[in-house]
């Protein structure tokens, strides 16, 4: 479900109306950041423990995406610094430690 702003902005690319800010430079700069991003010319793997693996294929699954997508997306996340660690001694939502009263 969209809201009215989204309608709006689809509207106009639909028609037309929307021109990019992006210089030439920047352009061929995002697209080739794209393709390198997008390229997986690697295989790897790991050994998990059956509840990590149940519990990331139930993430990936309420997020629509492939478990191994998920797995892929979040490696990507941490080696590139944008993935956020929680302070020590916070509890995560759904892991093991939280569903048996640990770290609670």
């Amino acid at each position: 479900m969209i809201d009215i702003n989204e309608e709006e902005v689809l509207s106009a690319f639909d028609k037309g109306l929307l021109k990019s800010v992006a210089t030439k430079t920047e352009l061929a700069k995002f697209k080739a950041a794209a393709r390198a991003t997008a390229i997986k010319d690697r295989r790897v793997n790991i050994r998990l423990s059956s509840g990590d693996l149940n519990d990331i294929q139930v993430k990936a699954l309420e997020e629509g995406i492939p478990y191994q997508t998920l797995i892929a997306s979040v490696l990507h996340k941490y080696v590139t610094g944008r993935l956020a660690e929680h302070p020590a001694g916070a509890t995560l939502r759904g892991t093991s430690a939280d569903k048996y009263g640990r770290n609670a």
